[in-house]
């Protein structure tokens, strides 16, 4: 279909256009006026004994350490770890970020720290889900250690560096306006020419069923 037809069919079903724009305009509205989200955001290291050598446990922060932490991750992440938080209260959004010193197509997990970031739209609850979530990171890092038998001496701890804090966030409108006037010019456009074409399928059908009775007649 060329331009000059496109432009023509969209003249003859202009209301179909109307009626797109009038419910992109409804669509538009929530876009506008977004409900408040609030973001809770904490940060937790995973240290390693104290030992001589190193009295302070932030000044060896080695990358097995990371390596660990990750491991942790991981578990939450699968099926097992996602039913676990689900069984301890956790709804909603959240997400485990190791805070690593490489990139996201080849990650160097040299730094065992972790951001957990939990969204609601009552901060406290976000504040308690990301709370859930770092206990349930340190049970997953306890359990491992007490599957290797690991004295109490011996064993990596789990400290909070950064509590929960939630802070609002709200969404950028013009992103979401420009997405709602796509989608509406899409569905206004593929509207139009579904029904510019309706009458010319409905005569063609009209047409062959009248065909038919005659030839079985001739027949």
């Amino acid at each position: 279909m060329s331009p000059g037809e496109l432009a023509r069919v969209l003249r003859r079903r202009w209301y179909v256009l109307l009626a797109a724009a009038v419910l992109a305009a409804a669509g538009a509205v929530p876009v506008l006026r977004p409900e408040p989200v609030h973001v809770s955001s904490a940060i937790v290291v995973l240290k390693p004994p104290v030992t001589g050598r190193h009295p302070n446990q932030l000044t060896n922060l080695q990358p097995p350490l990371a390596a660990v932490s990750y491991a942790a991750v991981q578990q939450l992440e699968s099926a097992a770890g996602r039913a676990e938080l689900r069984a301890a209260g956790v709804a909603g959004r959240y997400r485990l970020m190791p805070r690593n010193s490489g990139t996201s197509v080849t990650p160097r997990y040299l730094i065992p720290s972790l951001q957990v970031q939990a969204e609601h739209r009552d901060p406290a609850v976000a504040n308690a889900v990301a709370g859930k979530v770092i206990e349930a990171y340190g049970r997953r890092v306890a359990a491992m250690q007490d599957r290797q038998g690991l004295p109490a001496g011996a064993r990596m701890s789990v400290d909070v560096l950064v509590p929960p804090a939630a802070a609002e966030q709200r969404g950028t409108r013009s992103r979401g306006l420009a997405g709602v006037a796509l989608l509406a010019v899409v569905a206004g456009v593929s509207a139009a020419l579904w029904a510019d074409r309706l009458p010319a399928r409905r005569r063609r059908r009209a047409g062959e069923s009248e065909r038919v009775p005659a030839g079985a007649a001739a027949g």
